[in-house]
């Protein structure tokens, strides 16, 4: 029985929607004790920015590839079933790092790929399952409180790390927060099982979807901004962290950085849930984007550990005020168009694909600049180019009219 939910908006709880909130926050908290310090731990192992390029580059390749296969076999099986292979081979990609050890930055490619295959069911099948539990009158409530879910996880996740990891001597911390995230995605398999089963039919007409860019404007809009969005993400989901490392060489200034960014993400999803209603939307996004450049400005350079917490509260401003309205734009989009109830497989595989060849030529545009060029100079340079993805989604975002119908 659906029950109602007024913290973050007089909403319906049902049951799977309750379920698949906790698995992402389940996600969230495994990702935010590990992901960041997985960089931390190949970096510590081969001190080249180059190394840390094809690791991320191998896990942003595979993922659209698996996006890909993930959407055809959730055409023709459960999508919870997709979603739990894909937890499984996120838990696989620890239990390998555990089992390499201090020998992982000799599989960079492999763990990198294992992750990549895992984020591509995973998320697949999550965005399926988000698009069809909700609906537009609970999305804005959805993706503000997995972003504050997120942000919990995120204040929890970086400073026990970066405590556990102190703690120890030479790697053993390591050992310990990976073995923690493989229970977390063992728990979230164990979750996924209560979920309602949502077997699918029909055929898989990804081509079609990708196609239908040139008749529907705001499809065509919406799948270019996720190509800016993935720009920025690219490189800079894993050069922060380490500029964070080289400026302090502590893993426990790592966890303070995550946990002030996470700290105040957690405020800004809570008050972006409740406060930014669907007519103020592009408004926010543009805001949003403006905060993150800014941030950008910042840091490029004379880098140090101030600046770089100023870089982490703005930025965990600016991330809710675009993303929550922006994601919630981007189902409505999908929503009104050709045969989305049919065709929402297909709508997020191709979404995702344009995200992902983003963050491809961005860590593509990283590599080239740390083999071609002094990495002190073009680093920077580089960070001005990229740093601008978020900001540019408005002028794709700002075109956007969803007409007023429900999912046909």
């Amino acid at each position: 029985m659906a029950k109602r939910f007024k913290i973050l908006g007089d909403v319906e709880l049902t049951k799977d929607l309750s379920l698949l909130l906790i698995i992402g926050g389940l996600y969230s908290l495994s990702v935010a004790l590990s992901n960041t310090f997985v960089n931390i731990y190949l970096w510590k192992q081969t001190g080249k920015y180059s190394d840390l390029a094809l690791y991320n580059l191998s896990i942003v390749v595979l993922q659209p590839l698996t996006f890909i296969l993930a959407g055809r076999w959730a055409k023709k099986i459960d999508r919870v079933i997709v979603l739990r292979i894909g937890v499984i081979f996120l838990a696989l990609f620890y239990l390998a790092v555990l089992i390499t050890g201090t020998n992982a930055a000799t599989y960079l490619l492999l763990l990198g790929g294992l992750l990549g295959v895992g984020y591509g069911f995973y998320w697949l099948a999550y965005n399926v399952l988000t698009f069809e539990i909700t609906e537009p009158e609970t999305r804005d409530f959805f993706n503000g409180f997995l972003g504050t879910l997120t942000s919990a996880g995120g204040m929890i996740g970086p400073i026990a790390a970066g405590i556990i990891i102190t703690r120890f001597e030479k790697f053993t911390g390591y050992t310990i927060i990976f073995g923690i995230s493989l229970a977390l995605f063992a728990l979230a398999v164990f979750m996924s099982f209560s979920l309602k089963p949502r077997p699918a039919a029909g055929r898989y007409c990804f081509k079609r979807i990708l196609e239908e860019r040139k008749v529907n404007e705001n499809w065509r809009l919406v799948t270019n901004a996720h190509f800016f969005q993935g720009l920025r993400e690219g490189t800079f989901l894993f050069i922060i962290s380490v500029f964070v490392y080289i400026s302090t060489g502590s893993e426990m200034a790592l966890g303070t950085f995550g946990l002030i960014n996470s700290g105040i993400s957690f405020i800004a999803y809570y008050l972006a849930s409740r406060m930014i209603k669907k007519n103020y939307r592009k408004k926010a996004i543009l805001i949003g984007g403006i905060i993150l450049y800014a941030a950008v400005l910042l840091i490029v350079w004379d880098i140090n550990f101030v600046k770089l917490l100023i870089y982490a509260a703005m930025i965990a401003v600016a991330y809710p005020l675009l993303l929550v309205p922006y994601m919630s734009t981007t189902y409505d989009v999908i929503g009104s168009g050709w045969k989305a109830a049919e065709m929402r497989i297909e709508y997020i595989v191709v979404r995702e694909i344009f995200l992902n060849i983003g963050r491809i030529v961005s860590i593509l545009a990283f590599l080239a600049a740390v083999t071609w060029f002094n990495e002190t100079s073009s680093i920077p340079i580089l960070l001005l180019f990229l740093g601008a993805g978020h900001s540019i989604i408005y002028l794709f975002i700002k075109r956007v009219h969803v007409p007023e119908v429900k999912m046909r």
